[in-house]
């Protein structure tokens, strides 16, 4: 069984990658930013949620179901949020590179299962 938090690392791990690519290929503080705020869209409410799944109460028998829902309600509230909040705070909001930037993060997952051999190629 993979810990949450290997997957939550190689979110991050990719969200690094976008933001010093971002940052190389446009030398601009504006794509960069906004890279760095697509990636923590992503890997602050997936932190969360990993924290609010593995702790012991979230572990008792019947409550897993329950507690799974209500952490995934406030991950997607969280990641709303910060969305909105970049919207409208940050005047140098670069489109593609948060996009791509969360797009990458999102599918860090899929890279962390193929290393591990659980995807079959």
């Amino acid at each position: 069984m993979m810990s949450p938090w290997a997957l939550v690392g190689w979110q991050a791990a990719a969200g690094v990658a976008m933001v010093a690519a971002w940052g190389l290929l446009t030398l601009q503080g504006g794509p960069t930013g906004s890279a760095l705020w697509g990636a923590v869209s992503v890997v602050v409410p997936n932190a969360l949620m990993a924290w609010g799944m593995t702790r012991r109460s979230a572990l008792a028998g019947g409550a897993s179901v329950l507690s799974f829902m209500v952490w995934e309600l406030i991950k997607i509230i969280l990641a709303v949020a910060i969305l909105v909040a970049v919207v409208l705070w940050y005047p140098a909001l670069s489109w593609p590179a948060l996009l791509s930037a969360m797009v990458v993060c999102l599918k860090a997952n899929w890279l962390a299962l193929l290393r591990r051999g659980r995807i079959e190629k």
